[in-house]
């Protein structure tokens, strides 16, 4: 069959618009701010073989990994569909992303024939679990993360699958809003079934389903040229997530391996630290999504996406590894896996596209978690906070300030305060973007929020479980790292640290007490003292970088009216040049080193060296040749080794694009704990 090209558009247009639509009902339907007023969902169509066929503004973490999803369910209930058949699920391990992200396939048929399931996929701010909203940050198996659905049809020929509703309701924190969340789902995919026979009413079913093959296909043939441009060979990047185990810090490797081979890649994370009863683990599903979302938004951004884009990359996931968790261990940190992994995708990237990628985006999808009784409305509440970080500077412009990542889609990221105000006994008492939180750079990374959020009820249990709060987002071609995440309560204008940052279970807060959370910033593009100064006095002015971090970082010196002094700018940009620090690079057979559960990259420094740098025994510094992105190390203090030189292995000397006794640049990774004083944008 042929099909001209304005039909062959007429007809891909109509299924995203059909995906549009099953948006537009989900958010008029649903009970729960997450998602009417949020929109932390997702919606797109699939083909029975499970390949994505259309989305639309949906979020990329939901929508790339449901193929994994769609194909479980198929495998296990594909015989038994008829029409008016629904299933439900949430199972990490079949597919899943976490537990909260509850999955509704509806098959649609023409006849006997199964032709398309739309499906939604959406975050449900509560599945039972250990604290309120159930994502906690020290849950050590997935049973308390909540109640584990594998796909099971909780609709059979439009029946109620009542047991199963019962069953799942009942473990469940607020079942009122479970059951209508659920209901908005059914909507919106009986929405796409009405539409998907319209479409094949006036076009036919053969002709549909061969615009979607040759969708699929052009999608696919654009991959495959974007890929065939790039140089063939292997780039490597490490980057690594943030546990607390045994109440220690240990961070656990992410390596990449990253093959260009004509047409084809192959993102290889062999070496991953196995995976750890800690939330930091996340499944094959997410993990491969996640390299889909940073080449398609680095490569092929403008075309509407769908599974065709994906089949010229393929991806290696150890099982039983942080990237490829398996039963028991725990799934939640599912978002803080999908930005790792896009870091590394970025960090191998710079190597051989720089123009095209940015510095590493805000690091975690900061998942806050409030919630508790209120004896007012006689209920249970939930709050499910996400407050955007920055994102990466780029080659043309400054990475956005507070702003949803590529892997969000149109998620909002920052919720209203009247909603939350009306629907939780909460009071947001500020918002702000968060002053010098973006990495400095030629252009420079998008700065985080902070938002202060004071308990109106007798009572709560703060949960926080996120990443990036010991390392921050890393610049790339000289470009500085972000601010790394951070989150305190404080009482009567006391402020409360918590001893393992960005991981928190249950922490009680009460009455007036307030939560204070900041989102992590973007990395910075580009040498600082490269950024015109014009633009810097601009961000001073506008609050988004401080005089004095204009005048320590970007070498930029100004008046008492704000005005650039172009001669002492002139002079502090020479000093701020003069004063790195670089060492000859030493090559090793092994730069890490064995940790309990996984390995790190070691630092080794003469003491004398380590002195001018100012930094300590297992102080983190970060490695740069400004030609990519930054790589960073634990130090060791080792009088073994010659004063001016640091000891580089293979991959370290690959990722930073170095040689043996070329020039590395070594500065300390300083972490920026307190909250800053940010810029008002929006308080009440």
């Amino acid at each position: 069959m042929t099909i001209d090209p304005i039909t062959l558009e007429v007809l891909t247009q109509a299924l995203i618009s059909a995906v549009r639509e099953m948006r537009a009902t989900v958010c008029r339907t649903a009970s729960s701010v997450a998602i009417y007023d949020a929109k932390d969902f997702s919606c797109g169509l699939f083909a029975p073989d499970s390949q994505v066929v259309a989305q639309s503004e949906d979020i990329g973490s939901h929508v790339v990994p449901m193929p994994w999803t769609v194909q479980v369910a198929m495998e296990k209930l594909g015989h038994t569909l008829k029409p008016g058949d629904a299933i439900l699920v949430n199972d990490p391990y079949t597919g899943g992303t976490h537990l909260n992200d509850v999955t509704v396939i509806y098959p649609v048929f023409a006849g006997d024939r199964l032709i398309f399931f739309p499906a939604v996929r959406a975050h449900w701010a509560d599945v039972g679990g250990a604290v309120p909203g159930s994502m906690s940050g020290k849950a050590t198996e997935i049973y308390q993360e909540g109640i584990r659905i594998p796909p099971i049809k909780i609709l059979e020929e439009g029946r109620h699958n009542e047991a199963a509703f019962e069953l799942l309701l009942a473990n469940m924190r607020l079942p009122e809003e479970r059951l209508g969340d659920l209901n908005a789902s059914f909507a919106a995919c009986r929405v796409a079934e009405m539409r998907i026979r319209e479409i094949c009413d006036k076009y036919g079913v053969d002709q549909l389903l061969e615009a979607v093959r040759i969708d699929l296909d052009r999608a696919e043939a654009r991959m495959r040229a974007c890929i065939s441009a790039l140089p063939d060979g292997e780039y490597r990047y490490e980057d690594y997530l943030e546990t607390y185990m045994g109440g220690r810090f240990e961070p656990l490797l992410l390596p990449l391996t990253l093959k260009i081979e004509g047409d084809r890649m192959i993102a290889d994370f062999t070496g991953a630290s196995p995976q750890v009863p800690f939330p930091v683990n996340s499944t094959a599903a997410v993990s491969s999504a996640s390299v889909f979302i940073a080449v398609k938004s680095i490569f092929d951004p403008a075309a509407p996406l769908n599974q065709g884009s994906f089949r010229p990359i393929e991806v290696i996931a150890p099982p039983g590894s942080i990237v490829n968790v398996q039963r028991p261990a725990p799934a939640g940190s599912h978002g803080e896996i999908r930005k790792r992994v896009i870091a590394t995708m970025v960090g191998a990237l710079s190597q051989v596209a720089p123009d095209k990628v940015a510095g590493d985006l805000c690091r975690t999808s900061f998942h806050n978690l409030l919630g508790g009784y209120d004896p007012v409305t006689g209920r249970e509440w939930v709050h499910y906070e996400w407050s955007a970080g920055g994102n990466g500077g780029f080659a043309e412009n400054d990475g956005p300030d507070v702003m949803a990542p590529i892997d969000w889609g149109d998620l909002v990221t920052v919720q209203s305060s009247e909603v939350i105000e009306m629907r939780m006994p909460l009071l947001v008492e500020s918002s702000r973007v968060s002053q010098d939180s973006g990495g400095a750079g030629t252009t420079r990374g998008g700065c985080s929020m902070e938002r202060v959020i004071r308990v109106l009820a007798p009572e709560a249990r703060y949960s926080l479980l996120s990443d990036g709060a010991v390392l921050p987002a890393f610049g790339v071609l000289g470009g500085m790292p972000g601010c790394p995440v951070g989150a305190w309560t404080e009482r009567e204008g006391e402020m409360l640290d918590f001893d393992t940052p960005g991981k928190i279970a249950g922490h009680p807060v009460e009455r007036d007490g307030a939560v204070v959370i900041r989102s992590a910033g973007g990395g910075g593009y580009g040498d600082p003292t490269e950024r015109p100064a014009e633009r810097v006095a601009e961000d001073v002015r506008e609050g988004y970088v401080s005089s004095a971090a204009a005048y320590h970082l970007y070498g930029v010196v100004l008046d008492q009216r704000g005005e650039v002094d172009g001669v002492a700018t002139a002079a502090q940009r020479k000093r701020l040049v003069g004063s790195r620090h670089s060492f000859r690079a030493v090559p090793v057979a092994d730069g890490f080193e064995a940790g309990r559960v996984s390995k790190r990259r070691i630092c080794r420094l003469h003491p004398s060296d380590a002195a001018k740098l100012d930094v300590e025994e297992d102080d983190i510094v970060e490695f740069d040749t400004r030609k990519a992105a930054a790589l960073r190390g634990w130090v060791r203090l080792d009088s073994g080794i010659s004063p001016g030189t640091v000891p580089l292995d293979e991959a370290g000397l690959a990722i930073l694009l170095a040689s043996a006794g070329e020039p590395i640049e070594i500065r300390r990774l300083d972490a920026r704990s307190r909250p800053a004083v940010g810029l008002a944008v929006a308080a009440e």
